[in-house]
């Protein structure tokens, strides 16, 4: 949480992050603990293109289309989830809790542009328990991240 804390501090945002009572591991916890629909939660999640490191930021209604993935990114190479330990190694955060700033280093990053239906995101702060609160276009800033409509898309 406190790398969160000093990412964000240190592009002038001051202190964002907001402790819950309530767990915000998955989207749906997360959207009931900061009453907001689902699809204002920023899902932070990390993939591998061929042997690159990338991340995801999707709409907590949508799933990662992954044949996105790389076009959107301009990279080549079979797309494949991260495990839980990698995503501890690259990001620094477990799973539950991954933020998507804060890192050790950064990732390359691609952002589902229907996040932009909501003008108030929120978006994990390295801990299950800790949210802050963004809109699309602070995200884009703070991650260097490149919009795609073609990475989420609609749970079934």
């Amino acid at each position: 949480m406190q790398r969160v804390v000093q990412a964000l501090a240190g592009t002038g945002l001051g202190e964002r992050v907001v402790e819950l009572d309530a767990t915000a591991r998955t989207a749906a916890d997360a959207a009931l603990a900061c009453g907001v629909p689902v699809g204002a939660i920023v899902k932070s999640l990390v993939f591998l293109v061929g042997d690159t490191p990338v991340m995801a930021l999707v709409a907590g209604d949508r799933r990662c289309r992954t044949a996105g993935l790389g076009v959107s990114l301009g990279l080549a190479g079979e797309v494949r989830r991260a495990d839980a330990e990698r995503v501890r190694d690259l990001t620094g955060f477990a799973i539950g809790g991954v933020a998507p700033v804060g890192h050790p280093a950064p990732l390359p990053t691609v952002i589902d542009g229907s996040l932009g239906r909501f003008g108030r995101l929120f978006a994990a702060a390295g801990h299950p328990h800790c949210v802050f609160a963004t809109d699309l276009a602070e995200l884009v800033r703070l991650t260097q991240g490149r919009l795609s409509d073609d990475i989420g898309e609609p749970l079934t």
